[in-house]
């Protein structure tokens, strides 16, 4: 429960996130005040919310915005988590911090783990990032000793990639864009198999919501926080051409032959990043308020109307380069083409006595069975 006559501060609210942390907490009768640097307003937030605009990466200017205040929650969500956790001390009852997933070992290179990859699901007490690792992983696994060290009852949530919109990221666009341009194919490394946690932003404020509403489940707890439901990348892209109405042809092959495939993967490997929201639905309740397929639809559909800036696809780092695409696949299918086909001396490779489905063809099988 918050105290009586205290504000609820949001740091941030205005990304991707925020205006549903915002309308949660409006809806539950908060009085809510956000912090952000008022370079990025929304129409999202109700106008009745006040706005304190400084820059959240800022120490010494957040302890300027917040001299003489103090505040029932805080929700963390931008800024430089460790100087913000310093000047909350003090200055709220209830702390709830947003970090990320790179907090984890091998989160930003999977390699850090013989045979690479993360371990599947990877769960809260997974192996944090150490010196070893990427300098970004490892600030991140520190952040979050100080947060407790500072906060021992606070609440802290790692985010996967979060989509929807507003993302500065879009993940979803070089799909989009590809289906907007009308392009008969697209490129997708090994089979599109790759499947990765990730987090709808409606969904990742539900669970930020549930923290609120259960401060005694949630207190000095670390949560993931993502979609309980994950896809692989081809089937990511299915969701969106169905969605869009454009089916489009998926071009499979080896990812060491296809740069252009790059932006998709975002990682070195098509290895998998795959998170346990076990925690949170067993301590929270959660569940998805929109189910995954439904929010990959909403956000292609959110990108037709709201195209990305040129700044945007700058981040992205994928050149749209078709005319290299076309001879790409050129080359890969007149290499496939080329491939003599094999014979087996013992007879052709099967699927096992085991696999009762399609393809049980074998009859010497089909009788054992």
């Amino acid at each position: 429960m918050r105290a009586m006559g205290l504000k609820t501060l949001v740091i941030g609210g205005t990304g991707p996130t925020g205006p549903y942390v915002v309308r949660g907490l409006l809806e539950r009768g908060h009085d809510v005040v956000i912090c952000h640097t008022g370079r990025h307003e929304v129409a999202e937030i109700a106008s009745e919310v006040e706005h304190i605009h400084t820059d959240p990466f800022d120490r010494d200017a957040l302890e300027h915005a917040f001299a003489g205040r103090t505040f029932g929650v805080a929700i963390a969500a931008y800024g430089r988590l460790r100087s913000v956790a310093e000047v909350l001390v003090g200055r709220c009852e209830r702390l709830i911090s947003v970090g990320g997933m790179p907090a984890y070992r091998g989160y930003m290179d999977a390699d850090r783990f013989t045979p690479p990859g993360l371990p599947i699901p990877t769960r809260e007490d997974g192996s944090r990032s150490t010196e070893d690792d990427d300098l970004k992983s490892f600030r991140i696994a520190r952040t979050e000793d100080a947060l407790f060290a500072l906060h021992p009852q606070a609440t802290h949530f790692r985010y996967p990639y979060v989509y929807g919109p507003r993302q500065l990221t879009p993940r979803e666009w070089p799909i989009v864009r590809r289906i907007i341009d009308g392009r008969p194919f697209i490129v997708v490394p090994d089979g599109g198999l790759t499947i990765y946690t990730y987090g709808y932003a409606e969904n990742l404020a539900h669970a930020t919501l549930l923290a609120v509403d259960q401060p005694e489940a949630s207190a000095g707890q670390i949560f993931n926080a993502a979609d309980a439901t994950a896809f692989t990348l081809a089937q990511t892209i299915e969701i969106i051409a169905s969605a869009l109405d454009h089916p489009i042809e998926m071009v499979s092959m080896p990812y060491e032959l296809a740069p252009v495939t790059r932006p998709l993967v975002r990682q070195l490997r098509t290895t998998h990043r795959v998170v346990s929201v076990d925690k949170l639905v067993h301590l929270l309740g959660y569940r998805d308020v929109v189910p995954a397929a439904e929010a990959i639809a909403r956000t292609a559909r959110w990108l037709v109307a709201n195209p990305p800036s040129g700044e945007v696809e700058a981040r992205l780092e994928d050149p749209f380069d078709y005319v290299a695409e076309d001879r790409l696949v050129t080359q890969w299918r007149a290499l496939v083409a080329a491939m003599q086909p094999l014979e087996f001396a013992a007879g052709e490779p099967g699927l096992t006595l085991g696999h009762q489905g399609p393809g049980t063809s074998n009859p010497r099988r089909a009788h054992r069975l």
